[in-house]
């Protein structure tokens, strides 16, 4: 039963080595930087910036986009942050994609800034491999059942979460009228939930190969971000409504707030460079 056979894929912890653990968000995330350095490599060889450069643009976003994670989700529970600052900063824990995405493209930006290279080349030569490092990535999240999961559903394909880092009856505590759905407001660990990190890497892996497909047919330079913008937000903000997070405003998450802004920037700037005269090469 495809139910039984994602549920037994729920392992925070993949194996031990004496008094050291391998954890799977911890190595999903790293295999996504590694696949998404090896075609930023091949991409930015093929724009003419050089191995050395996609290199250094993979180390400013590991260093950078986990710091902005961070940073972000501190910000997000900033009460539990005030309790307990050191633990909370310091936990393999929390963090939130946007955050780091915003603080590693200032970091990569200002690199490309110093190396003189256009800034719209550069971010095309990122997108396809953004959105595969981000699919890679969102597995850690399904492995290692960290709360990222989606609200409950009777599919044939719903997974058991209870063996997660953060079962249901905790993550569920801050749900909206939760004690509506079920007794007492205490959501039973077993309940079968949208694997919704998997939907992501579906997505992911099809925008990634859409992107890839397209990348040396669209001109001009910025374009193929301006598509990734797009893509990548709409993904999150459709994602968003079936995943377990608070609603903030108009009945819409946080990452769906931030989408939104995402995805207008990803459709005027495809409006604007549209009516920008197409070079001959890139």
């Amino acid at each position: 039963m495809l139910s039984e056979l994602l549920s037994k894929t729920v392992l925070p912890v993949l194996f031990r080595i004496g008094p050291f653990s391998v954890y799977s968000y911890g190595l999903m995330m790293g295999i996504g930087f590694l696949v998404a350095n090896y075609v930023a490599v091949k991409e930015f060889e093929r724009k003419g910036m050089g191995a050395q450069f996609a290199n250094q643009v993979t180390l400013l976003a590991v260093v950078f986009g986990i710091a902005g994670s961070k940073i972000l989700s501190l910000i997000e529970s900033w009460g539990d942050f005030i309790k307990d600052p050191v633990g909370m900063a310091f936990s393999p824990g929390g963090l939130t994609w946007y955050g780091g995405f915003v603080l590693a493209a200032i970091a990569i930006l200002w690199a490309a800034h110093k190396k003189h290279f256009k800034l719209a080349k550069v971010a095309d030569a990122l997108a396809a491999p953004l959105m595969l490092g981000y699919a890679v990535a969102r597995l850690g999240c399904h492995f290692s059942g960290d709360g990222d999961y989606g609200m409950p559903t009777k599919l044939p394909w719903g997974v058991n979460y209870s063996h997660g880092i953060v079962p249901p009856s905790i993550a569920f505590r801050t749900l909206p009228h939760i004690e509506d759905l079920f007794p007492g407001g205490i959501v039973p660990d077993n309940t079968l939930l949208h694997p919704t990190p998997i939907y992501e890497f579906i997505a992911g892996l099809a925008i990634f190969y859409f992107l890839w497909k397209i990348r040396k047919k669209v001109r001009p330079d910025g374009k193929l971000f301006m598509i990734y913008l797009i893509l990548a937000g709409a993904e999150r903000l459709l994602v968003e409504f079936i995943r377990l997070n608070p609603r903030l405003l108009f009945g819409l998450s946080e990452a769906q707030l931030i989408s939104i802004p995402i995805i207008a920037i990803g459709i005027g700037g495809l409006i604007y460079l549209n009516k920008q005269p197409v070079p001959v090469k890139s």
